[in-house]
């Protein structure tokens, strides 16, 4: 008898996250379960059931309360799924703290980092040893986490780094940041591009210590660009939604890289966006984004 596959959805009550978790249920068997998760219980339970509701959801959906900031939490649902279910088949990090451009950077730092890259770090280390061979840990990152879009002084605290050296460079932003020392330093002014090339940074640096068992299994680590998304948290930052995507068509490719019979080599532990990987060293700093923000 197969055994039924789970997946857990971080940041799932809407936008990306909730289309992830519908397309998981729809692609899904029914024996299989998705797990919607959020801080609110209420809006947990609520997504859960509509999700479940929907003509195409053939998987079982339930909905967990977690706070991504609570690092012991994430530790005690990866080892829940451990007990219940002997492991965890997909898991996708998703959350992200909305930050208005009119906000100041520096006041929005703390929760920002906390939620997008101390989280990334707890459910890199807590899922990934609970992730059961043939599975899927993937990080929703963007095409600005390419190491060039950093001054090229921060280079070497990501370039290569064990996850360890990333959490301190993690570390080393969030005081340079509080001490109004950063952009001296050579941090940007805009939070989400030392985020996001920390996040990329931290699954190559998983994927690093794994690669060999895991392309063996066929399992696949890697971080995962959706392309520009219509949400209430990016729509703020962009003027021109030309060529953005509803939530539904930019889950469809993070989803074919779930579903594919076979692990492209040349994906693990890279920064994949549709279907092909991302030039960790490409980019450049973004000093206009800068001037436009306040620090």
């Amino acid at each position: 008898m197969k055994t039924s596959r789970i997946a857990l959805v971080t940041g799932a009550n809407q936008g990306l996250g909730r289309a992830l978790v519908e397309g998981l249920a729809a692609r899904m068997n029914p024996d299989d379960l998705v797990l919607l998760t959020g801080r609110s219980q209420q809006r947990v339970t609520d997504a859960a059931h509509q999700v479940a509701g929907l003509p195409g959801t053939r998987a079982r959906v339930e909905g967990r309360v977690l706070d991504v900031t609570d690092t012991d939490a994430i530790a005690r649902l990866a080892e829940d799924l451990r007990s219940r279910h002997g492991g965890v088949d997909v898991v996708i990090s998703n959350a992200v703290a909305r930050v208005l451009p009119e906000e100041s950077q520096a006041a929005r730092a703390d929760e920002f980092i906390d939620v997008s890259n101390t989280a990334t770090h707890a459910i890199l280390r807590s899922f990934g040893p609970v992730l059961r061979p043939g599975g899927r840990l993937l990080v929703v990152a963007s095409s600005l986490g390419t190491l060039g879009h950093l001054d090229p002084r921060l280079h070497p605290l990501f370039d290569g780094a064990s996850l360890e050296r990333v959490e301190h460079a993690v570390e080393e932003w969030r005081r340079a940041v509080r001490h109004g020392t950063a952009q001296e330093a050579g941090w940007p002014v805009w939070l989400n591009v030392p985020s996001k090339v920390a996040q990329v940074a931290a699954v190559r640096a998983l994927a690093a210590e794994r690669r060999d068992v895991d392309l063996a299994t066929g399992t696949l680590i890697a971080a995962v660009c959706p392309g520009m998304v219509d949400t209430a948290t990016s729509r703020p930052w962009f003027s021109d939604y030309e060529h953005a995507q509803s939530p539904a068509r930019a889950a469809t490719a993070v989803l074919d890289l779930i579903f594919a019979e076979h692990v492209d080599p040349g994906l693990y532990g890279e920064l994949v966006r549709f279907g092909k990987a991302l030039d960790w060293h490409a980019g450049a700093p973004l000093p206009e984004q800068d001037r436009l923000l306040t620090p």
